[in-house]
């Protein structure tokens, strides 16, 4: 295999993507990627005017198209799917980015484990679990007709090694990473081998649902738990959003056609350190 060869695995033209949350600092970047290899991309969005102004038809023309969407919402989403099928014909890959924490869910000086509300805790178990299971579905079903494509969930760090003060947010992750495996065998016994399941796991990226916890506000400065983290992390430094592209496009690719059911951390090595 040349270079040539190994370049064409990475160029999507005429291939159709949707990526949940699309709107969002990690996976924007996500999609802008696959913009980038010729994919034509579905960015779905529950603030679609926020996903407009990153998507524009000026920079990337008719290979885009902004839908709003409820991840929790099964109609809209069947909504979505026959906007996408009118527009582009197909959909060959499927990204569940969206997800996120709830301030009310996680522990601290002001709220004990013991006083999270049922509600706070479910809101987190909703977004992140039945968030991806839902487009999974509705996705996946059109997906197992063409009897090939991909999908691709978004799982966390938390995953692997649950941390202080989000329970819900790593129970619901811990739940992601596992659904990934199930369906990954499901649908390749019941369906077609020729579609695979897999997720990546981000380590510790600055976001706006996460800020709070790790930069103080108004100066930025870390907070002890940032600190701590960029301590235990091997590459001393939080994710740019530009880092999840590679593994995304391995796993999106042919390059990864005998690859399905795994979860790859993007953690610059937190995973990997045991602390001394």
């Amino acid at each position: 295999m040349n270079l040539q060869d190994l370049t064409r695995l990475y160029d999507f033209t005429g291939r159709t993507f949707v990526v949940t949350g699309g709107g969002g600092i990690l996976c924007s970047e996500m999609a802008r990627a696959l913009l980038g290899c010729g994919a034509n991309v579905a960015v779905l969005d529950l603030n679609p005017e926020r996903a407009a102004a990153i998507f524009t038809h000026e920079a990337y023309g008719d290979r885009v198209a902004v839908v709003k969407a409820n991840v929790l919402d099964k109609s809209l989403l069947d909504q979505a799917a026959e906007q996408i099928l009118d527009k582009f014909g197909a959909i060959d890959g499927l990204i569940n980015g969206a997800g996120g924490n709830y301030p009310k869910s996680t522990t601290g000086p002001e709220q004990s484990f013991f006083d999270i509300p049922q509600e706070a805790f479910q809101i987190v178990l909703n977004l992140n679990l039945q968030g991806t299971v839902l487009p999974s579905q509705v996705f996946g079903k059109i997906i197992a007709s063409q009897k090939q494509g991909v999908i691709l969930n978004v799982s966390s760090m938390n995953a692997f090694r649950p941390l202080t003060r989000i329970p819900a947010y790593s129970a619901a992750k811990a739940a992601v990473s596992n659904f990934t495996q199930w369906l990954a065998v499901h649908i390749a016994q019941e369906y077609s081998p020729a579609i695979r399941v897999n997720a990546i796991a981000p380590g510790f990226f600055l976001t706006e649902q996460n800020r709070f916890l790790l930069t103080e506000a108004g100066t930025g400065k870390l907070t002890a738990r940032g600190e701590t983290i960029i301590a235990h992390t091997p590459m001393a430094r939080f994710g740019e959003p530009a880092d999840l592209v590679g593994t995304m496009l391995w796993l999106l690719s042919p390059a990864a056609a005998f690859v399905t059911g795994i979860v790859v951390p993007i953690d610059g090595g937190f995973s990997a350190f045991g602390g001394v």
